[in-house]
């Protein structure tokens, strides 16, 4: 015990929530058994490997067909001339990039279709954060540039982030196809009507929520790139939006009342 009454690293207290000692507990037990702390790091690591694996398939039981449906309506978009814009704050603001990459440059023989990340412009973050402020970094570039023809892609582990909620409310009243890919039970993103497509990953895990969205938004580029190699009409594939009358609902638990 220090002087201040705390438990230094190593000692027998217990780790606070959300400090690394209780991330990784093994790190910070005190013992000197090297062949113990490896076996509790493998155990550690199977343990969430399983996780994402079961969160995954779960993702996949309850929104496979939306997210089909979603890559049609995505490449009927893009067939039309349309682009793409992703945006996220943090963390997310890496996956929007990652997700604006692999549709602008894939790579090999897959098609490159436009795409923009919002939040990779320092200038125009800091103008608008400065002058305006942050909660419109997103949707004042979504009104410069959005057109009908377009899509907006937010990501958030919360799905309570302001800017995005604003962003969806400009892109829906531009008539941008509109896709939300939230943690937890979708937050604030979970009531919007201006989102079209909404995919929760029900876990309050941030790190797997931000590894299963990865997932999500790598799945809906395949679906898309397939869409767009096969006429519309052809089969599951085709490029064409959802059948007309298809009323596919916003999220899994729609319809169902609160989780």
């Amino acid at each position: 015990m220090t002087t201040n009454g705390s438990t230094p690293h190593g000692g027998a207290g217990p780790a606070a929530a959300g400090s690394i000692e209780a991330l990784y507990p093994f790190l910070y037990s005190g013992t000197t058994d090297v062949s113990a702390v490896l076996e509790q790091v493998r155990q550690s690591t199977a343990a969430k490997a399983q996780e994402i694996l079961e969160l995954r398939r779960t993702v996949l039981a309850a929104d496979g067909q939306r997210l089909l449906a979603c890559a049609r309506d995505m490449a009927a978009r893009f067939a039309a001339g349309g682009r793409l814009f992703a945006f996220g704050n943090g963390g997310s603001a890496t996956d929007a990039q990652q997700l604006a990459t692999a549709f602008l440059a894939p790579g090999g023989a897959a098609r490159p279709l436009p795409a923009l990340g919002l939040a990779s412009d320092a200038s125009v973050l800091t103008a608008l954060s400065n002058d305006i402020g942050v909660d419109v970094i997103f949707a004042r570039q979504l009104a410069a540039f959005g057109t009908k023809h377009d899509i907006a892609v937010g990501l958030s582990t919360s799905g309570n982030s302001e800017n995005l909620l604003r962003a969806f409310g400009e892109a829906g009243r531009r008539g941008m196809l509109t896709i939300g890919i939230a943690g937890y039970s979708g937050g604030r993103m979970a009531e919007l009507e201006s989102i079209d497509y909404l995919f929760v990953v029900p876990s309050t895990s941030v790190h797997r929520i931000q590894e299963a969205q990865t997932t999500i938004y790598d799945a809906l580029w395949e679906l898309c790139q397939d869409a767009l190699t096969v006429p519309a009409g052809a089969g599951p594939a085709g490029a064409g939006p959802a059948a007309e009358g298809d009323d596919a609902p916003r999220s899994a638990s729609e319809g169902e009342g609160s989780q």
